[in-house]
């Protein structure tokens, strides 16, 4: 799927408003078809399992999954796969290509736990779902949270790995998702706007607003996390029962007003400078949006603040 530079200038020229309306209203539509196989698919599992890859946009869809199927009656609980991490041992843990520790590796998941929280769901028992404190590079068990399902409710889980051969691959009978940011941005024949570079937008400008996390840091890590991408994840999303574009025609409109400063700040020694100078200049295709129109539950504000989502 591609979307047309023409189109999205004129629709924002013509009435942003009803654009910016147009675009979510299509997102929902998606996030309710979800809904609809899910609930098709309760009798067989309770759970859920959502997977795709970095800057995606998982979080804020597994909310709206949530949120979803709680308006048609179901409780639901989204469960962040990130803290199921296990606590890093640097001499033991898996490493890239080039000796650096491999955080894309599904190795870092605790999978065993895992199975046996799926398992225990699934009978109705109580789990303790552990917490992952990133900044101590540790699991806190002692912050751990109760889970237990009642009838009719349903756990999403949702992380990079969700449908990995030792989670989705051990319980075929969960509902699978797949989402991310796909599309190209087309002008006729000529490439505007790669879906990937809406992807690196978002995680950019999340790691610095959010993470403490400088540009040229993401961009360094940016080359594990593609090839994490084409390892780890892609190859298992044939296994997804719905698989849905998490990309919104709006979003480099208002992301410029975030990531062109950012990129700017870049130092010309950087080996990607070059890729950056491409990424900045495709950018001032588009026209701007202020981001104060976005709405404040849009699956954008996971990435540049200022929504109404609480996010761990």
């Amino acid at each position: 799927m591609a979307y047309q530079l023409q189109e999205i200038n004129r629709h924002i020229q013509q009435d942003v408003r009803a654009f910016l309306q147009e675009c979510d209203d299509n997102y929902t539509h998606r996030v309710a078809l979800a809904a609809d196989k899910i609930l098709s698919n309760m009798e067989r599992s309770p759970v859920v399992l959502l997977s795709g890859p970095s800057g995606s946009g998982k979080t804020t869809t597994a909310l709206k999954i949530a949120e979803e199927l709680e308006r048609r009656g179901v409780k639901s609980h989204a469960v962040a796969m990130d803290n199921y991490f296990r606590t890093m041992n640097r001499r033991t843990c898996p490493r890239t290509p080039e000796g650096d520790i491999d955080y894309e590796s599904p190795l870092c998941l605790d999978m065993e736990l895992l199975d046996e929280h799926f398992d225990a769901l699934s009978r109705g028992e109580e789990i303790l779902v552990p917490k992952f404190e990133f900044a101590r590079q540790m699991r806190n068990d002692t912050l751990a949270m109760p889970l237990k399902l009642g009838k009719s409710e349903i756990a999403i889980f949702e992380g990079i790995h969700a449908l990995n051969d030792d989670i989705a691959g051990r319980h075929p009978e969960a509902t699978k998702v797949y989402i991310s940011a796909r599309s190209n941005v087309v002008e006729g024949s000529a490439l505007r706007f790669k879906g990937t570079w809406m992807r690196l937008s978002r995680r950019a400008v999340r790691d610095y607003n959010f993470r403490g996390t400088e540009v040229e840091q993401t961009l360094d890590m940016w080359a594990n996390v593609r090839r994490g991408e084409k390892l780890y994840i892609s190859p298992y999303k044939h296994r997804a029962d719905v698989i849905f574009d998490s990309s919104l025609p709006y979003e480099v409109s208002v992301m410029r007003n975030y990531a062109v400063p950012l990129l700017a700040a870049v130092p010309e020694e950087n080996e990607r400078h070059e890729e950056l100078m491409q990424l900045m200049a495709a950018f001032r295709y588009f026209e701007p949006i202020d981001p104060e129109l976005v709405a404040r539950d849009s699956l954008l504000r996971e990435f540049i603040g200022g929504g109404s989502y609480l996010y761990h």
